[in-house]
């Protein structure tokens, strides 16, 4: 087994993308460190270097402004943490979205015992 195989390999700048956000979502809460600020700052610098250049290789406009977005979120991140603010949301589609900003509805059908398949939820 190689050193590399332990690595992921991601296919495209979406799934690149994803990735970081998902990592970037796991330990925006964490204490704040060195260690957590370099490893931050190593994503950033992915993100703007192969990651922003494959984006344009591929030539998708949008994936390109989502990019952008999600650079200047992780860097005001930074800069919130670094004044000793608490960062109080995620990264949603590449997107900030507050705490809480999702409203969901549990949704159970409830059938109507009539002739009807009709159905009604109740919240």
């Amino acid at each position: 087994m190689t050193d590399d195989s332990r690595y992921i390999q991601p296919h495209d700048s979406l799934e690149a993308m994803e990735l970081i956000q998902k990592l970037f979502n796991q330990y925006r809460r964490a204490p704040l460190t060195p260690e957590l600020l370099a490893y931050h700052q190593n994503l950033i610098s992915r993100l703007e270097g192969d990651i922003h250049q494959a984006a344009e290789n591929e030539g998708r406009g949008k994936r390109v402004k989502e990019l952008d977005q999600m650079i200047k979120l992780m860097k005001d991140w930074t800069a919130i943490r670094l004044s000793g603010r608490p960062f109080n949301a995620k990264m949603r589609h590449f997107r900030f979205l507050p705490e809480g900003g999702q409203v969901k509805f549990k949704r159970h059908p409830h059938k109507i015992k009539a002739s009807a398949s009709h159905r009604a939820s109740r919240h």
